[in-house]
C-alpha cells in the first residue's frame, strides 16, 4: 500500500512493535557413565526414557544377579520429572568395536559380497551369530542386538529392501525395527543404499580431544551404517533401459543373517561393585575411574556440547579426586553449566561429607548428601544411589514448573517423589552442620517425605553466587545474551549494531524481571563504553548490571503475646 499521500485523504499506517524476542536455545542435563550398549565415548542426545533404553540399553547380569547402571536410573528419574533432553556419554574399559554382518558382507551370487553393514552400538553384546533354532531363534539374539534381512529383490530394477530386526525375534513373529525399501547399489541414484541409510560413524580422537565423523552420508538408521560397497552398480541400465548383465549378479539375494566380530565386555575384570557397594577398593560399576577421563575432557567442549547441569554418578570427591576436580575446572572454564558432585561413598559420616566438600571452591559446583534409596526402574528392586543420580531430576522438575532462577529445593520444588528414604534422617543439627559446610542436606519430614533442603554452591566466599538459583540465573542470562552477541561478530561497529543488541537484550531481561529473576538491571552499550579507541581495536563492549533476586531460606516468625485489652501495633 502507499506510504505517502499525494492527494487529500487519510493514510492508516501499521507499526508492528510486537515482535517476539528470540528465546534461548533449550538445553538439558548431561550424564557421564557406563551403559549396556550404545556408541562408546560419543556423546549422544536422548529425548525420552524409551529413547535412552533403545540407544543405551537397560539391565544386565553380573554374578548371577540383575543390575541397572546409575546412568539408567538417573535417566529414568530425569525424564519422569519433566526433563526434555539428556546428553549421555558412555564410558567403558578396554577396546570396543562394532559388530559386522556375518562373513563381512551381504552377498549375492558374487562371493565377495555386495555391501557390508556395521552396528552403531559397540561391544560384544551386539554379536548374535551362532546356532539357529526353531523359527529362526538365535542362540545369542537379544533385545539389545539386531539382525538383518533382504527382501523384495528385483534384478530388473536393481532394487531390494533391507529390514533391521530385533535380535531375539523369530521367523514367525518378526520384530522389524526399521524397513528400508527400494534400495540400490548404484551410486548415481538417490536411492543409493549408502545415501539412504548412511555410511558415517564417529570416533573419539583422544590426542586432539574431539569426535571425528568418518563417512560421506549422515546416518538415517538408528542401528546400522553401511561400511563398504563391494559391488557398486554405477549406471545400472544401458541405453535401452535394460539392466546390464554385468551388474545383475551384484544385487544381494533374499536372505537373513546376523552380526559378529564386535569386541568389548561390560566388566573390565576384578571386583565389579554396584549401588552402595561402590568403594575405593572396587571397580566402579565394573570399570576404572580413569576410564572417565576422556569424556570429562570432551565435555569441556562448549561449542559442540550444550547442557545446563552435568553429573558423574558413581564417582565421589574422596575416592576420585582427580576426575571430579578436572570436571569442576572444565565446567568453570565453560561458564554455562553447573556440576553436581558427590562427596563420599555410602555409609559416610556428616563430618566426612563436609571435609570432602571443602576440597572444592567453585560457584559452578554443588553437592548433596546423603545417599538415597529408590526403585531400580529395570529390576524393580530397592537400591541405594548417590545423590547426584537424582539431582538432575530435581533441577528438571524445578525448571518445568517455574524457572531456572528459582531454588531447586524445599517442599514445593525439591521433593524427591521417587525416593523411598534417605540413608540418614538428618536432625536439625546435622542440617546446620552440613549447610555451614556448603553441603546441601537432603532432609526427611513427616508427611512430606524426602526433600532437598539446601541450595548452596561450593563457593567458599559469601556472595550472591554461593546459591544455586543465582548461579543458574547467570548461566541462563549469559547463554541467551551470548547467543545474541554471536550474531553481531563481524558486523559494523555502529549505532545500528548496538541498537540491535539492546533491542533484543533489554526485552529479555525485562521478561526475566517479570518472572521474578531480577530486582533490577541495566544494559550499557553506547558511546560511553565504545569510545573511538575501543572501536579502533575492533571491539564492541557491553556492560550488563544485574540485581538478582534472593530466596527466603531463613524465615523468622515472632509470636508476641499481649495482655487482654492491649492495642495491636499498626
Amino acid at each position: 500500500m502507499a506510504e505517502t499521500l499525494i492527494s487529500p485523504g487519510v493514510l492508516a499506517r501499521e507499526n508492528d512493535n510486537s515482535f517476539v524476542s528470540q528465546q534461548p536455545v533449550t538445553v538439558g542435563a548431561a550424564i557421564i557413565g557406563p551403559t549396556v550398549k550404545g556408541p562408546v565415548e560419543i556423546p549422544t542426545v536422548v529425548t525420552t526414557y524409551s529413547d535412552y533404553l533403545n540407544k543405551f540399553g537397560g539391565t544386565f547380569l553380573s554374578g548371577g544377579a540383575e543390575y541397572s547402571y546409575l546412568t539408567q536410573i538417573a535417566a529414568y528419574n530425569y525424564f519422569q520429572q519433566g526433563g526434555e533432553t539428556l546428553l549421555v556419554s558412555r564410558v567403558a574399559s578396554g577396546s570396543f568395536t562394532s559388530a559386522t554382518v556375518t562373513g563381512g558382507a551381504i552377498s549375492g551370487s558374487n562371493t565377495t559380497g555386495s555391501f557390508t553393514l556395521k552396528t552403531i552400538s559397540q561391544g560384544a553384546l551386539m554379536n548374535n551369530s551362532g546356532s539357529v533354532g526353531t523359527n529362526g531363534i538365535l542362540s545369542s539374539g537379544s533385545s539389545d542386538n539386531v539382525r538383518w534381512q533382504i527382501t523384495n529383490v528385483d534384478t530388473g530394477s536393481g532394487q531390494f529392501s533391507l529390514l533391521i530386526r530385533q535380535g531375539n525375534d523369530t521367523t514367525t513373529d518378526p520384530i522389524v525395527l526399521e524397513t528400508w525399501t527400494n534400495l540400490s547399489l548404484d551410486p548415481t541414484q538417490e536411492n543409493f543404499i549408502a545415501r539412504v541409510i548412511g555410511d558415517s560413524y564417529q570416533t573419539y580422537n583422544s590426542t586432539e580431544n574431539y569426535v571425528e565423523v568418518i563417512g560421506n552420508y549422515p546416518n538415517n538408521s538408528r542401528y546400522v551404517y553401511v561400511s563398504a560397497i563391494q559391488q557398486p552398480t554405477p549406471n545400472y541400465f544401458d541405453n535401452n533401459g535394460t539392466a546390464k548383465s554385468a551388474f545383475t549378479s551384484s544385487i544381494p539375494t533374499a536372505a537373513s543373517g546376523t552380526f559378529t566380530g564386535a569386541t568389548g565386555q561390560l566388566f573390565y575384570g576384578g571386583t565389579a561393585a554396584f549401588y552402595n557397594n561402590i568403594s575405593s577398593s572396587t571397580l566402579i560399576q565394573g570399570i576404572n575411574a580413569a576410564d572417565y577421563n576422556d569424556m570429562i575432557a570432551l565435555m569441556g567442549n562448549q561449542d559442540d556440547y550444550k547442557y545446563n547441569v552435568i553429573t558423574v554418578p558413581g564417582l565421589n570427591l574422596t575416592d576420585n579426586t582427580t576426575q571430579l576436580t578436572t570436571l569442576v575446572n572444565n565446567i568453570q572454564s565453560r561458564g554455562d553449566a553447573i556440576v553436581v558432585v558427590d562427596t563420599e561413598a555410602y555409609n559416610a559420616t556428616v563430618q566426612q561429607a563436609i571435609t570432602a566438600a571443602s576440597s572444592v571452591n567453585s560457584s559452578y559446583a554443588a553437592t548433596y548428601w546423603p545417599w538415597l534409596q529408590t526403585i531400580d526402574p529395570g529390576t524393580g528392586q530397592f537400591v541405594w544411589v548417590p545423590a547426584s543420580t537424582m539431582i538432575p531430576a530435581v533441577y528438571a522438575f524445578n525448571d518445568s514448573i517455574s524457572e531456572p532462577w528459582f531454588a531447586p529445593a524445599g517442599i514445593n520444588r525439591g521433593g524427591l517423589s521417587t525416593v523411598i528414604r534417605a540413608e540418614r534422617k538428618l536432625s536439625q543439627g546435622n542440617r546446620n552442620d552440613l549447610y555451614s559446610g556448603n553441603v546441601n542436606p537432603i532432609a526427611t519430614f513427616p508427611g512430606q517425605g524426602v526433600v532437598v533442603y539446601g541450595q548452596k554452591t561450593l563457593q567458599k566466599k559469601a556472595s550472591a553466587l554461593d546459591r544455586v538459583n543465582v548461579r543458574r540465573l547467570l548461566i541462563a542470562l549469559k547463554s541467551y545474551i551470548s547467543q545474541v552477541a554471536n550474531n553481531l561478530v563481524f558486523e559494523q561497529n555502529t549505532l545500528a549494531t548496538r541498537t540491535n543488541f539492546l533491542n533484543q537484550v533489554n526485552p529479555y531481561l525485562e521478561s526475566v524481571q517479570q518472572r521474578q529473576g531480577l530486582y533490577a538491571f541495566r544494559v550499557v552499550m553506547d558511546d560511553s563504553n565504545n569510545t573511538p579507541d575501543v572501536i579502533d581495536r575492533n571491539q564492541l563492549v557491553g556492560q550488563i548490571y544485574l540485581q538478582p533476586t534472593k530466596t527466603a531460606e531463613f524465615i523468622y516468625l515472632d509470636f508476641n503475646i499481649l495482655p487482654t485489652g492491649a492495642t495491636f501495633p499498626a
